[in-house]
C-alpha cells in the first residue's frame, strides 16, 4: 500500500498556506509601490491604491485582501515609509492620524465588500457597480476622519469630489484587469 498519497492533502494545505503568504506579502509590496505614484492633491493625494485595493478584493476575495491591507497598515503604523507622502509628511501612528486615515480604515471595508461580492457576481456590469459601492464605502469614513482637519463643510469637496472621475477609472480598470486575469487562469486550468 502506497502510504504517500495520504499525505497528500497536507502538501496541498501547506502548498495553500505558503500561496497565500506570498500573495498578502507581494501585495503589500504592491500598495506600498501604489502609494508612492501619486498626483499632489491637498489634503488628501491621488494615488493609486483605491484601484489596487480594489483589484485584490476581486482577485483574492475578502479574506486574503483584508489580510493584505491589514499587513499594509501594519507596516505603515511600524512607521515604515510605505504611505503616500512618507517619510517626508511624518511616519507611523502620526501619519495615520492625519488627513488620510479615515481612507486607510475605508480600504478595510471597501475590500471586505468588494471581496464579498465578487465571489457572488460574474456579470461585469454588476461587478463594476459593486465596486463604485465600494468607492462609497472607503470614501464614507474618509470623509467623516478628514471633516476633523477641514470642517464638514469643506470634507466632501476637497476628499471626494477632486477624486472621483480617477476612482470610477481605477473601478473600472480593476474590474477589466481582474476579469482579464480570471480568464486567463480559467483557460490555463
Amino acid at each position: 500500500m502506497d502510504t504517500s498519497s495520504r499525505f497528500l492533502p497536507l502538501e496541498a494545505a501547506r502548498h495553500r498556506t505558503l500561496m497565500s503568504f506570498g500573495l498578502v506579502i507581494g501585495g503589500s509590496l504592491l500598495l506600498t509601490l501604489s502609494a508612492k505614484l501619486q498626483v499632489p492633491f491637498w489634503p488628501v493625494p491621488m494615488t493609486l491604491q483605491t484601484g489596487v485595493v480594489l483589484l485584490f478584493a476581486i482577485l483574492m476575495g475578502p479574506r486574503l485582501a483584508l489580510a493584505t491591507i491589514g499587513l499594509y497598515l501594519a507596516q505603515g503604523a511600524a512607521g515604515l515609509p510605505v504611505f503616500a507622502g512618507t517619510p517626508e509628511k511624518g511616519l507611523g501612528l502620526a501619519y495615520m492620524m492625519g488627513p488620510t486615515g479615515g481612507y486607510m480604515v475605508g480600504w478595510l471595508l471597501a475590500a471586505a465588500f468588494l471581496g464579498w461580492a465578487a465571489q457572488h457576481l460574474r456579470r461585469a456590469m454588476l461587478l463594476f457597480g459593486a465596486a463604485l459601492l465600494a468607492v462609497a464605502l472607503n470614501y464614507t469614513p474618509g470623509i467623516i476622519w478628514l471633516a476633523q482637519f477641514t470642517g464638514w463643510e469643506n470634507a466632501f469637496a476637497l476628499g471626494a469630489v477632486p477624486f472621483i472621475l480617477g476612482d470610477v477609472v481605477k473601478a473600472a480598470l480593476a474590474v477589466a484587469l481582474a476579469l482579464a486575469v480570471r480568464g486567463a487562469v480559467t483557460r490555463q486550468r
